[in-house]
């Protein structure tokens, strides 16, 4: 796969692709399509406007063929499940890539107040178009989790959510969650992902209840572009994510911990390739990932903010890419979550990871 097509192809996104599993709106990158592109597990935008066109089996730009193979991943047979209550499990927990189940765990936030949520962010938008419910159990999760299991062959979990007021930042039930899921399906790999948490002891208690590695998301490294972008979590001072940073190495292990790092806040290209390699060096993975304009952010819908420049992104992802091959570290390496997937980053096409899926 090329990688400049890989990086492009997730900036503009594909038009006219019919996707079974799909993303609006959410607590990450979304408006996105699950598809295999070559092969390998890729959520790509849904874009009207894009000069890519899937026909045949065939990836097109402007009607020509770019030598990749794109194959839709199939709708899930969990999805077509509820709980004895009436609830849907799709609307519990989702399928990503083609293997992986997905969860927010809580999809409010104690930072969603115009002053102060991230201006990317969507994650109570599908709760207001009720496409999800406020609070899964930890009965709910595990409940839909096995069934994932044994029905669509999922391979690893991952589970995050919205910040709440508490010192845990969320993180106390997260561990509930995961405890459930463990108790049904002892061996499936859990990512948490999560906010530093006040009290770090809690980065031991998800440990403990199961999870095998861990997100703590950052997003941008600058000072400047995290209070202009995520002026409620921009607060929390830097040193609390590097000190959750360095215990959750400690717990966790080297390369189970990682962070986001979206190109595109305004962040200089050099220091951001520069700042991942810092956290490489922490045994902490930096996932690089372009801004995507979302329908229903404050970025887009009143910023009018613009996907990055194509070169900005394939420059970040190819640097770090080479500085995570030069320290040994691969996504696939890690025991679940966004890096082990792979499906939102071009990191996997510029070698850094040749064997994520």
């Amino acid at each position: 796969m090329g990688a400049d097509t890989r990086v492009d192809v997730a900036i503009q996104g594909i038009r006219l692709l019919d996707a079974p599993v799909a993303r609006r709106a959410g607590a990450g990158p979304s408006d996105d399509g699950h598809v295999l592109l070559d092969g390998v597990g890729a959520a790509i935008p849904l874009n009207p406007r894009s000069p890519y066109t899937v026909s045949g089996g065939k990836l097109l730009l402007d009607g020509a063929d770019t030598g990749m193979g794109v194959e839709a991943v199939a709708r899930p047979r969990f999805y077509d499940l509820e709980t004895a209550d009436g609830v849907s499990y799709e609307k519990i927990a989702r399928l990503h890539s083609s293997s992986v189940l997905a969860t927010t765990v809580v999809q409010t936030c104690a930072r969603y107040a115009e002053s102060e949520r991230c201006r990317f962010c969507a994650i109570e938008e599908s709760l207001n178009a009720g496409a999800t419910v406020a609070v899964k159990t930890p009965a709910q999760i595990a409940e839909v989790a096995k069934a994932a299991y044994e029905l669509d062959g999922i391979t690893q979990m991952v589970m995050t959510t919205g910040t709440s007021n508490g010192r845990d930042r969320g993180a106390t039930h997260l561990a509930r969650c995961v405890r459930a899921v463990r108790e049904v399906l002892p061996d499936l790999p859990i990512q948490v992902q999560c906010e530093p948490p006040g009290d770090l002891q809690t980065i031991q208690d998800l440990y403990d209840a199961g999870a095998r590695s861990i997100g703590i998301h950052v997003e941008s490294l600058d000072e400047a572009a995290r209070l202009a972008w995520m002026p409620g979590k921009g607060s929390v001072p830097m040193a609390e994510y590097k000190a959750a940073w360095a215990e959750a190495v400690r717990v966790f292990g080297w390369n189970q911990v990682s962070t986001y790092l979206l190109v595109g806040l305004g962040e200089d290209p050099d220091e951001m390739v520069r700042g991942a390699v810092e956290l490489i060096e922490m045994g902490v993975y930096p996932f690089v990932v372009p801004f995507r304009p979302l329908a229903g952010t404050l970025a887009t819908d009143v910023d009018g903010a613009t996907a990055p420049d194509p070169r900005d992104v394939y420059k970040v992802t190819a640097q770090v890419s080479a500085a995570l091959r030069a320290h040994g570290m691969l996504g696939a390496d890690q025991a679940a979550g966004c890096a082990a997937c792979g499906a939102c980053s071009a990191l996997g096409s510029c070698g850094s990871d040749e064997a994520a899926s």
